[in-house]
């Protein structure tokens, strides 16, 4: 009866930040980004917009094949074709302001909410048993600026947390929000991502990302986590790693102005073994001020209800 009525007021949150964040907020979004479109795709001559449309035509051919081919090794070998392919429509001029429509079914294609770049990723199956990811960040401009991404998650093991990766090194993920922030006078963005490359459990992972003349860098101490392995020190990207069947929130809140989270336990009592870590039913949060991400601890308080007592509107 308890996990039954926790989870229906679970349903209820979920719904509630769903609205919030695909109500207003997304609307807004939407109209700015048609105008933005309209306005710079104007900047691609339409000898080169004949090309993008053919390219990209390839592109999404190639991009089938890389996620069902057959055999499983041909999946790798369609994903490095189908990154040439990308790199070489990323060569002709203001490539950054064609949006690549068609191709956003097959790929993620995500924008930082300041426009200071766009990541392309994706996924695919070497093994049914293994995940691998690839990603490339382009900066705005007339000349192609890009920064190719290797994931280098399986190397990180359990030092994942603690690491600061350069030279494209990357905790490989699917990115679904990005938030900018600026420290020290140097924007600093929070990238929103999901690793499912293990058999066993998932990862949603909080990445900052910074950009500078040397390149790119993944990892700041900017959340208000101590680190498992270093306790004088604060994680360099936060990590909710959990069970693989069951589902974890972690998304940013627009009205309250915070991240919000699930808080996780561990079904068999046993904090090592993240596999096992499910939702409690109660949630967490960050809160950016004094240029970090400060946690908060039951940032939404939940009710237990006892048996025969039902749950009220909207959770309260």
């Amino acid at each position: 009866m308890f996990r039954f009525d926790v989870l229906k007021i679970r349903g209820m949150i979920y719904n509630k930040y769903t609205l919030r964040i695909t109500g207003r907020v997304f609307t807004a979004f939407v109209f700015a980004f048609l105008a933005y479109g309209k306005a710079f795709s104007q900047m691609i001559t339409p000898q080169d917009m004949d090309k993008f449309h053919i390219m990209e035509d390839s592109m999404v051919v190639t991009s089938d094949s890389m996620y069902q081919a057959f055999i499983d090794d041909d999946h790798v070998m369609y994903s490095e074709r189908f990154a040439h392919q990308l790199v070489r429509a990323l060569k002709i001029p203001n490539s950054y302001y064609y949006p690549f429509d068609k191709l956003k079914d097959k790929i993620n294609i995500i924008y930082a909410d300041d426009n200071g770049f766009r990541i392309f990723n994706w996924a695919i199956t070497p093994t049914p048993a293994t995940k691998r990811y690839y990603g490339a960040i382009q900066l705005p401009g007339e000349k192609l600026k890009l920064f190719g991404l290797r994931d280098y998650a399986d190397e990180l093991g359990k030092g994942a947390e603690d690491s600061v990766l350069t030279n494209g090194k990357w905790f490989g993920a699917i990115y679904y929000r990005i938030i900018t922030h600026e420290v020290d006078g140097k924007k600093v963005y929070t990238l929103f991502g999901l690793n499912s490359s293990s058999p066993i459990s998932n990862k949603k992972v909080l990445d900052p990302l910074t950009i500078n003349d040397n390149g790119i860098t993944f990892g700041a101490p900017i959340f208000g986590v101590v680190s498992e392995n270093f306790p004088q020190l604060r994680v360099n990207r936060f990590i909710l790693e959990y069970k693989k069947e069951v589902q974890v929130f972690m998304n940013w809140d627009q009205e309250k102005q915070v991240i919000v989270f699930d808080r996780l336990v561990s079904q068999m009592n046993d904090p090592h073994r993240k596999y096992t870590y499910v939702p409690s039913g109660e949630y967490d949060g960050f809160r950016w001020a004094n240029d970090m991400w400060n946690y908060l601890r039951d940032i939404m308080p939940i009710k237990i209800l006892q048996d025969g007592e039902q749950p009220l509107e909207d959770g309260k």
